[in-house]
């Protein structure tokens, strides 16, 4: 089960994955790291728009940022999926097929009954 001190950044990881721009950041911060004036091009943002949203990330701890020169670039921080990894690995065992599991429900509701 997640810990509830990890309940805030897990809040935080939802908040940054809810919007489709952020989740498209993530997604290629996944596959290289990048400049932020690039990812504004790549997903035809302004800066300041780009910039609100690496501010949601920074806050979820999706991404690390660093200066080279003039250029900052950014990274994914892999480390801060791990909240969200164990929080859905607490769900493992339920996963399956969706009929068989209303299919077990109803037996269930049904007093154990195999009808």
């Amino acid at each position: 089960m997640t810990k509830i001190s990890n309940s805030k950044e897990l809040d935080k990881i939802f908040e940054a994955f809810a919007n489709r721009h952020r989740r498209e950041i993530v997604y290629a911060l996944s596959l290289q790291p990048c400049s932020i004036s690039r990812l504004a091009e790549i997903r035809n943002l302004t800066l300041p728009a780009i910039y609100k949203h690496i501010k949601i990330l920074k806050k979820a701890k999706l991404v690390l940022e660093r200066k080279i020169g003039r250029i900052h670039f950014l990274s994914l921080n892999r480390d801060s999926l791990i909240v969200l990894q164990d929080w859905l690995a607490q769900y493992h065992p339920f996963w399956g097929n969706n009929s068989e599991t209303l299919k077990n429900y109803e037996k269930y509701l049904k007093g154990g009954e195999n009808k």
